[in-house]
């Protein structure tokens, strides 16, 4: 008899809801007319879009749904943000950000220095805090947009985004204040109107928070400096051209209204996480917890675990039935840790050996004892093979000083 499958990585997907899926197939089926058209049946689709576009406000706190754009997801969302704002201020050619974005904000900026404008990376602590007077330092009379992320996607760190807006814009009201926040809408709760109101746009993805792919929002505050990136029709007033993708929308506004009500749930997913995290730190030596020390996501725990590679835990721990994902790039055909950790200074020895588990409202309390149950032995037995770990003490050896210090290069 097969083990049955516990997924853990709902940081990179979530499971689309049942309930999603119902209010999708209409406009899969009979409801397929184009939501621009004249004749009266497109008239469904249309006010389907409409009734999301409430849906979506209502989950972010949107002071009007007028504020509510609809995407392929937050990596459009992400790049229409930095260069709309950028092409609404011309004569402003900096942009600040942190070396932790998602590589959706990262790449960009990338692309930006390649189209000469500069760009300042802000690093962050050992728990991957910012440092909020090095942010004020980096602003500039040229800074046009400064876009942070809310919650990262590795370590579940979560970013002051209220006082961050509120430092930059009572430095210069004109700069334009960017989050990704497609790791905590759904998870936390946002209220773009009372608690973030110096956010100016903000992003996100449907496949998050158990809606469906290929879909996202973005919320553009009424009144900001930002032009359309997307061009070529006149759909969502003018902002984003391109036929809607209706049941995708729909989806999504459905996915919205089910995290409101799910917010109750945040403190059982806490709940399981001091769970796995206490019961881990106690069963396995030479490990530490990523981010710990600072505001984290209910749902994220990013582990280091010492004198092991990251490919390895993820093989051996698909092998007992588990989908979750590593802090480490080798899975995509690097040796190095990822950017993320490397900004943290995560020491080179436990940087590889990086574990990310991700839950959502659909994890059980018998899934994380699973995990609880295998991995301290998978661990214990990947390090048996290691060159740097010492069975006799189950201790590091003592004569890979070396190795420790390790810097990545």
């Amino acid at each position: 008899m097969s083990t049955p499958t516990i997924y853990l990585d709902n940081n990179a997907t979530t499971p689309v809801a049942p309930e999603v899926v119902e209010a999708m197939l209409p406009f899969l089926r009979e409801q397929f007319y184009n939501p621009s058209s004249s004749y009266p049946e497109a008239r469904g689709p249309r006010d389907a879009i409409e009734r999301a576009r409430e849906s979506v406000a209502r989950l972010v706190g949107a002071g009007a749904k007028s504020e509510i754009l609809f995407t392929s997801g937050a990596t459009e969302g992400n790049n229409a943000a930095l260069w709309g704002a950028l092409r609404a201020n011309p004569d402003r050619r900096h942009i600040v950000t942190t070396q932790v974005e998602h590589p959706a904000v990262l790449e960009v900026a990338k692309e930006l220095e390649r189209n000469g404008y500069r760009v300042t990376r802000l690093g962050v602590d050992r728990d991957g805090n910012l440092d909020k007077a090095a942010l004020l330092r980096a602003l500039e009379p040229e800074t046009a947009v400064v876009s942070i992320m809310h919650g990262n996607n590795e370590t579940g760190v979560v970013f002051p985004i209220g006082e961050l807006s509120r430092i930059v814009k009572a430095a210069d009201p004109r700069i334009v204040f960017h989050t990704d926040a497609t790791q905590t809408v759904g998870k936390i709760p946002i209220n773009l109107a009372k608690t973030l109101p110096h956010v100016d746009i903000l992003t996100m993805s449907g496949h998050k928070l158990h809606g469906p792919k290929g879909v996202g929002a973005m919320f553009v505050r009424r009144g900001v400096r930002w032009r359309p990136w997307q061009i070529g029709g006149h759909q969502e007033r003018g902002r984003r051209a391109g036929t809607e993708n209706v049941a995708g929308i729909v989806g999504l506004g459905v996915a919205c209204d089910l995290a409101r009500t799910a917010y109750a749930d945040e403190e059982r997913l806490r709940q399981l996480q001091q769970w796995l995290e206490s019961s881990i730190l106690a069963q396995v030596p030479n490990v530490f917890i990523n981010g710990r020390g600072a505001e984290r996501l209910p749902n994220t725990t990013s582990f280091a675990f010492e004198y092991v590679e990251g490919e390895a835990i993820l093989l051996a721990i698909a092998d007992a039935g588990i989908c979750a994902s590593s802090g480490s790039a080798c899975t995509s055909g690097s040796l190095d840790p990822s950017h993320v950790l490397k900004a943290m200074d995560i020491p080179f020895s436990a940087a590889h050996g990086s574990l990310r588990l991700s839950t959502s409202r659909y994890t059980t309390g018998a899934e994380i004892e699973r995990v609880i149950d295998v991995l301290p032995g998978i661990i214990a037995s990947l390090r048996r093979i290691s060159p740097y770990w010492d069975q006799a003490t189950n201790a590091p050896r003592g004569d890979i000083d070396v190795f420790v210090q390790g810097k990545y290069r």
